[in-house]
């Protein structure tokens, strides 16, 4: 006799701007729980490589932020979503609006919830009606440091989050690594806000310290800090390149050093572990829960990351750090090679595999429906 069909669930995935410009929905979309069926799918082009498009919807999005914020408007980051043939809706780091249909969030962070207004009572008030509504059955923090921003911000929204880790597919074409020269790489879509600065003077002592070591570098690099490093060349530059071509360089690639101030995750470290590439990286929000101490990085303690003049100046204390981190690695191939291993399995196995993610995620997909 054969078993009971298992029905088809229909999730509508709803998103706070046009379409969105984090990988997260683009690896969801394309790998699925069982039975899981997502619409609205068509504008999941995961993120753009435009310059000139990335410049302008990063300046939208900071321009309306600001804006909101000096006028001390109270605006939830919450949608309506159009009515249709669908079970559930899946608000993509944004809130819902929707009182009859079912639904739940996934948030990289406590600013998820709102437009502006997260430091204002009138806010929090706002935001809090709609996470008490019925309708919104679970609230999914990337992280657990997310979780704990969140149960700050909004305490009464405590049964209803669950922390939900991003996940990536595991690969099945990756190739060995070179065993004379040791390959290097940063790549940045926002070179001051994700730590380019001080990456390229970490990247420039290295290659000049060791004979066995490359780099490539990929970001927008302002024209004046180009001119100061382009005569070093053992470093590869690039500019903002296709994902193809930036997982060629991953696979060539050993060490990735990557600050990444700006990320409230950052899948650039899953991405660079899904090819083998342990992360040299500093402190930073849920940084120790994506990079594990000598197993598949390092991370460097260091206060004021926060400060975008920071940033912008270099840091000798920091250089340094990271220099120490990174040749730890280069002197010791028996370590690269085992954190290397470490890395592949978390993608595989760990929590951010797939596997995982789609569990636990058909489970509350499930339970939201009762």
């Amino acid at each position: 006799m054969k078993g009971k069909k298992e029905r088809k669930i229909k999730i509508y995935l709803q998103y706070p701007w046009k379409y969105s410009d984090s990988p997260y929905y683009r690896y969801l979309v394309e790998n699925p729980p069982r039975n899981i069926l997502y619409f609205n799918t068509q504008r999941e082009k995961g993120a753009t490589h435009n310059k000139r498009k990335l410049k302008f919807l990063y300046f939208v999005k900071t321009q309306i932020r600001k804006w909101t914020n000096k006028f001390n408007l109270s605006i939830p980051n919450a949608n309506l979503s159009p009515k249709g043939n669908y079970n559930l809706i899946h608000c993509a780091h944004c809130l819902s609006k929707n009182k009859k249909s079912p639904w739940v969030s996934d948030l990289e962070g406590g600013f998820s919830m709102f437009i502006s207004g997260h430091h204002t009572q009138s806010g929090r008030k706002k935001v809090e009606k709609i996470i008490n509504s019925p309708s919104c059955k679970k609230l999914l923090p990337w992280t657990e440091t997310s979780k704990k921003e969140i149960l700050k911000i909004i305490p009464s929204s405590k049964n209803k989050l669950e922390v939900l880790y991003p996940a990536i597919p595991f690969r099945t074409d990756l190739k060995e690594k070179s065993k004379e020269r040791i390959n290097l790489v940063f790549s940045g879509r926002y070179f001051y806000q994700k730590g380019g600065l001080h990456a390229l003077e970490a990247i420039d002592k290295l290659t000049k310290k060791y004979k066995n070591v490359y780099a490539t570098f990929i970001s927008s690099v302002p024209g004046e800090i180009y001119k100061k490093y382009c005569s070093n060349k053992k470093i590869t530059f690039y500019g903002l390149i296709p994902q193809e071509k930036l997982f060629k360089v991953y696979n060539d690639s050993h060490i990735l050093l990557y600050p990444g101030y700006s990320d409230s995750f950052g899948f650039a470290f899953l991405e660079a572990m899904s090819f083998g590439i342990p992360i040299i990286t500093v402190e930073g929000h849920a940084r120790k829960e994506i990079v594990k101490e000598r197993i598949t990085g390092s991370v460097i303690q260091y206060k004021g990351t926060k400060d975008e003049k920071f940033r912008e100046n270099p840091s000798l204390f920091l250089t340094d750090e990271m220099i120490k981190a990174t040749s730890k690695l280069i002197k010791n191939k028996s370590l690269l090679k085992e954190m290397s291993k470490n890395c592949v399995n978390e993608i595989k196995e760990g929590k951010f595999s797939i596997k995982e993610r789609d569990k636990k995620l058909k489970r509350i997909y499930l339970e939201a429906l009762k």
